[in-house]
């Protein structure tokens, strides 16, 4: 028997936007654009964090180690300078682990597929992700939301 899908709401919010991205994107070419644009977003904004981190901690430790020889106690952070050191070492592996997501992916480009293929994709993107404003599927889902058997999550 099957495993039902997770109901909690964050697995919900996947499924939604999991379907919403085959139902916009529904060939290949597609799906290798929109790959190819979140893993650049993803690098972009982390390497940004990881910089803009980098500098507020060098900026924070030059005034720190001046006052800490001259016998003084510079203000402590907010955060916990632990916590921000550890944020920055997972920020340098996560780019790492980027640029060779990055590296393997720019052989998905190298594939290119007939017509005839793309066609199939698209078909099976409308059976993966049908339309969710579709009337059968809104009938369905409040006929499913009124069944006592099914148990709400």
């Amino acid at each position: 028997m099957p495993e039902e899908p997770c109901q909690c709401p964050d697995c919900q919010r996947f499924y939604r936007e999991h379907d919403r991205l085959i139902r916009e994107n529904p060939t290949l070419r597609q799906q290798q654009e929109l790959s190819w644009a979140a893993l650049q977003s993803f690098r972009t904004l982390a390497g940004r964090v990881l910089e803009e981190l980098q500098k507020t901690q060098s900026d924070h430790e030059s005034p720190q180690a001046a006052a800490a020889a001259a016998g003084g106690s510079a203000a402590t952070e907010s955060s916990d300078p632990d916590a921000v050191q550890q944020a920055l070492s997972d920020l340098e592996n996560i780019n790492a682990h980027l640029f060779s997501i990055e590296a393997l992916m720019e052989r998905i480009f190298d594939v290119r597929v007939p017509e005839p293929v793309e066609q199939k994709f698209r078909e099976l993107a409308g059976e993966l992700a049908p339309d969710p404003l579709n009337a059968d599927r809104l009938r369905l889902n409040r006929l499913l939301h009124q069944t006592p058997d099914l148990p709400d999550r």
